[in-house]
């Protein structure tokens, strides 16, 4: 089983910058897309950005496209998610989550492994 344990969720303004941050034991992490995904209250979750194995490749969902970047340092074992000019939509749990394929995928369910999340609060 592989734990992925995200931190650095809190409070912020709106148009301020946060930066959550994903961690975990494994070795396999360096051959993992990894991938964060958020949950609203009500909502479904929804994709926001995901990354190759090497770092080299990333995806991001037109709402955050241009806000948010998704970096990884393969030596660490963590996935990082700067998230820049916030809005009050951005509010919502923010879950890391780990797919042992190699090709990129925005689909919670393309994931096998998932952390327990994350809260980031943007006040308006």
């Amino acid at each position: 089983q592989v734990q992925l344990v995200e931190s650095g969720g809190g409070l912020v303004q709106a148009g301020g910058s946060l930066r959550i941050s994903c961690a975990t034991s494994r070795r396999a992490f360096s051959s993992f897309v990894m991938g964060w995904f958020r949950q609203a209250p009500g909502k479904e979750r929804e994709f926001v950005a995901c990354i190759s194995w090497s770092g080299d490749s990333t995806e991001y969902s037109d709402s955050v496209k241009g806000r948010f970047t998704i970096s990884r340092d393969n030596a660490k074992k963590t996935v990082y998610l700067q998230m820049d000019s916030l809005r009050s939509e951005d509010t919502a749990v923010y879950y890391c989550a780990g797919r042992v394929f190699p090709d990129l995928d925005g689909t919670p369910g393309g994931y096998n492994y998932w952390g327990q999340g994350t809260q980031v609060t943007v006040s308006s």
